[in-house]
């Protein structure tokens, strides 16, 4: 319970800091992403104040045995950069530049029930879904290539 509830409250915050910085404003995005026109460089605060608490956080909780609220850290352990993970960043900013929203900021905005963020949440959640489709698909097939198939000896 208590868990869920500093999750809720954690994801309040969040949103709250992405209505206030205006990052549920696609056009306060893209004129941040417009780095040769009008830009506005106010999101680069809003970044910086992001990427200073996670630092410190980070750093903290490596100190600690185990989180507070879980028995174990989830602190990603892949560091190698592949295709897939360049194609898929690629992806994503380009979904950022052209739509002016990223998922978190995406989700909070549907609270206005304006059809733009309506139809970028949807095309989202069906890329998601075809995504998840696609990638167990193919580890399905993966698995099926690599059993082995063991046969009695002939007596």
């Amino acid at each position: 319970m208590k868990a869920a509830l500093t999750s809720f409250i954690s994801g309040i915050v969040f949103a709250l800091g992405l209505g206030i910085s205006g990052m549920t404003r696609p056009i306060k995005v893209i004129g941040f992403l417009d780095f040769f026109g009008n830009w506005d460089a106010s999101l680069a605060f809003v970044m910086l104040g992001a990427i200073t608490v996670y630092f410190i956080a980070y750093r903290l909780s490596r100190k600690m045995p185990s989180p507070i609220l879980a028995p174990a850290f989830s602190i990603p352990e892949r560091t190698r950069l592949d295709a897939r993970l360049i194609a898929g960043a690629a992806l994503f900013g380009a979904g950022w530049g052209l739509g002016g929203f990223c998922p978190g900021p995406a989700i909070t905005a549907l609270a206005s029930g304006a059809s733009p963020v309506v139809v970028f949440v949807a095309a989202m959640s069906i890329g998601t879904f075809l995504y998840t489709l696609t990638t167990e698909m193919r580890m399905s097939k993966l698995r099926s290539a690599s059993t082995v198939v063991q046969v009695a000896p002939d007596s």
